[in-house]
């Protein structure tokens, strides 16, 4: 695994070079405080770039350019004040880390792209992914919500004034928040009420959804459809489990489809799109999930949504519950096979039952 890291900060070489050394890592890591001068770039695996060091913002277009498979981290500021241009960069960008860049922080994201080599391992579908000019950026709004929910100081007031940043997200939080699932009979018309109703999970899987259905479509692939099967799929997602599996479900049946939203994945449920010679368009969103750095779970579920079987976790866990309720939200049909070998079979009308009471409660 080859590394290059472009830090401006003097010294933060040498210290993060240390800490690397106590983790025990065997990456051949570069470090260089002028990303400009950063060599044989066409080689590395992950290229992470400081937006102060300079060059570090045009780097990340470099490598897109010349080493499309290589995995491209932009390191912004902890309080936002992000370098000028930076947010030109997020374009060419897999992952953001926040300064002061930690060594725990590098090992867990290279460790994380390792990991997704190892599940997707195809160069032809790491290279079509990375080729692709208008890679969607990572979902900032819903990784800096995810970063305040860990917070134990965060007070809901916070919570709120960042969805409130961005009015299409919280729009769809108030929608969400009124429909019958939801709604109780009383009216929400503010942020901060649908916050507390909602709960935090819930609240970070339609900030997700809001920022990944807010992305352009390729012709044919109908948006606001995705977006609604997405919902009906994440709510039936989360009844499907128990405690914390039933929010790793959910989340990844929220974006279980964003591979359709990139150019040139093959689509077999849409006629006009079965017989591209791209990557299918679940191993395509699986990779780029991977490289925003959604936990592997995930991944993995929304890697193999149309065949459960291929899941390295066996029984029915965050692959199954992912696979029933995307199915039954778009209409695909249900591995039979699979489910009879697990004993679910006679579930499956209880489930198609749950599928439309959410389907027809506004979602």
């Amino acid at each position: 695994m080859r590394v290059v890291i472009a830090v401006q900060a003097e010294g933060a070489d040498r210290e993060l070079a240390g800490a690397l050394v106590d983790y025990g890592v065997d990456w051949d890591v570069e470090w260089t405080a002028d990303a400009g001068a950063a060599a044989a770039v066409r080689d590395a695996d992950v290229v992470v770039a400081d937006a102060h060091a300079p060059g570090g913002i045009d780097l990340l277009q470099q490598v897109r350019l010349g080493n499309p498979k290589a995995v491209r981290i932009l390191v912004l500021d902890e309080d936002g004040n992000d370098a000028p241009g930076a947010l030109r960069a997020l374009e060419n960008t897999h992952r953001f880390l926040r300064r002061p860049l930690s060594a725990d922080e590098i090992v867990s994201a290279v460790e994380s792209v390792i990991e997704l080599h190892q599940m997707l391992d195809s160069t032809d579908l790491r290279e079509a992914i990375g080729r692709i000019g208008a890679l969607p950026p990572p979902p900032r709004l819903y990784l800096e919500l995810h970063r305040k929910l860990e917070d134990p100081r965060a007070t809901t007031a916070a919570i709120s004034a960042l969805i409130a940043q961005d009015p299409a997200t919280a729009a769809k939080v108030l929608r969400l928040c009124n429909s019958a699932y939801f709604a109780f009979g009383r009216k929400v018309t503010d942020i901060r009420s649908a916050v507390v109703r909602l709960g935090q999970d819930a609240i970070r899987r339609v900030v997700l959804a809001g920022e990944v259905f807010a992305l352009s479509a390729p012709e044919g692939i109908d948006r606001d459809a995705l977006s609604r099967r997405a919902m009906v799929a994440s709510r039936l997602a989360a009844r499907l489990l128990d405690g914390p599996s039933a929010d790793l479900a959910a989340t990844a049946a929220v974006v279980a489809e964003v591979g359709m939203l990139l150019p040139g994945v093959r689509i077999p449920e849409e006629p006009a799109l079965a017989k591209t010679r791209g990557p299918h368009y679940a191993e395509a969103g699986a990779y780029l999930l991977g490289l925003w750095g959604l936990p592997m779970p995930i991944v993995e579920a929304v890697a193999n949504q149309r065949q459960p079987r291929r899941s390295r976790f066996r029984g029915f866990w965050v692959g199954g519950a992912v696979h029933v309720a995307t199915s039954l939200a778009a209409g695909y049909p249900l591995d039979e096979a699979y489910l009879e070998s697990l004993g679910l079979t006679g579930r499956v009308p209880m489930w198609k039952e749950m599928a439309e009471a959410i389907r027809a409660s506004g979602i």
